[in-house]
């Protein structure tokens, strides 16, 4: 990673305010992305992935809100703007891709007709400049016959198509920074592989840098350059994509590392035994202690701080202050 990252997130807080009580998920969240980089963000369902996507957007809705730290882009905290200069922000600095696309395009505008709102709003473009624009979009993302498609509603196109309709919009505008929230669910396997690839391609030709929000592992491998896997609000592990599959330093990234299907072996998959805490009743110490077969008194008692354990690695766990190298070459074998 660049010594000055093009995102810096510090110490970011975010809270959802109930009748009942305050539920904080995001509790001190730190984070950097160097200009061009794909991260992956990794974790089970309800490890806060998505809610730090919506954060960093500034589009978490009531009763959540962000309520401390920054988020420095280029330097500029985007926590500090006005939510008109936020407006600027979104699309022409900072765009995301929501989880299911369908959901996410009007159904009563085709899909041409949308770009084209987006290209004249956004980047004062002519109705025919905006056509233009908008067909060259949708050859970018590969959506063959581009004139014919931007006739079509969502609901006459299938799901890895208004993918890839997502992905136009949200770099019509020329993105620095790109957020895919699961970008394959609901994908098949062949499809999944296209819109991997298109990513890939389009950081290369764009160099807008991207963060790739997905509990898949194998997805997070073979698109990445650095994985920060998530857990209850935290990132437990960050390295670099070939360190973190070589050498995993904590032991939830081990836990889901075994936990992967693969086609040669065919003992059952083993799993993480619970479930991820509810945000509401999180334990104390070390989020993750209740489910870890290394667990130790001090983890129940001391949320541990990141350990630098090699070059662009670190773990988040008291393991490695305790120096038990070889109970977690073990598990990870």
């Amino acid at each position: 990673m660049t010594d000055t990252p093009m995102l810096e997130i510090r110490d970011l807080r975010t809270q959802f305010f109930t009748r009942q009580k305050v539920v904080t998920v995001l509790n001190g969240l730190s984070l950097r992305l160097g200009r061009g980089q794909i991260l992956g963000l990794v974790g089970e369902t309800g490890a806060g992935k998505s809610v730090t996507g919506f954060s960093i957007m500034r589009m978490v809705r009531p009763p959540g809100r962000v309520t401390g730290g920054q988020i420095l882009l280029d330097g500029q905290d985007l926590l500090a703007l006005s939510e008109d200069e936020m407006r600027e922000v979104r699309g022409k600095r900072v765009a995301m891709i929501f989880q299911d696309p369908r959901a996410a395009l009007n159904p009563l505008i085709p899909v041409g007709a949308l770009l084209q709102q987006v290209l004249r709003y956004r980047r004062s473009m002519s109705k025919e400049q905006a056509r233009d624009e908008a067909v060259n979009l949708l050859r970018m993302v590969h959506i063959s016959d581009p004139e014919r498609r931007m006739l079509a509603y969502a609901h006459q196109l299938s799901g890895g198509m208004c993918q890839r309709i997502m992905i136009a919009l949200a770099l019509a505008c020329k993105p620095e920074l790109l957020i895919a929230d699961e970008p394959t669910t609901g994908l098949d396997v062949t499809i999944q592989r296209q819109i991997v690839l298109l990513l890939k391609e389009l950081r290369d030709e764009t160099g807008t840098a991207q963060i790739i929000i997905t509990h898949d592992l194998g997805l997070a491998a073979e698109l990445c350059d650095a994985i920060a896997v998530m857990y209850a609000g935290d990132i437990v592990e960050y390295a670099p994509v070939e360190e973190l599959f070589q050498r995993p330093r904590h032991p939830y990234t081990i836990g889901l590392m075994r936990s992967r299907p693969l086609f040669s072996d065919t003992r059952s998959i083993p799993t993480i035994p619970g479930s991820v805490s509810d945000f509401a009743v999180q334990p104390g110490g070390c989020p993750f202690h209740p489910r870890c077969e290394f667990a130790m008194d001090i983890c129940s008692s001391r949320k541990p701080s990141a350990f630098q354990v090699g070059a662009g690695h670190t773990s988040l766990c008291w393991l490695m202050e305790e120096a038990y190298e070889p109970d977690l070459e073990r598990a990870a074998s």
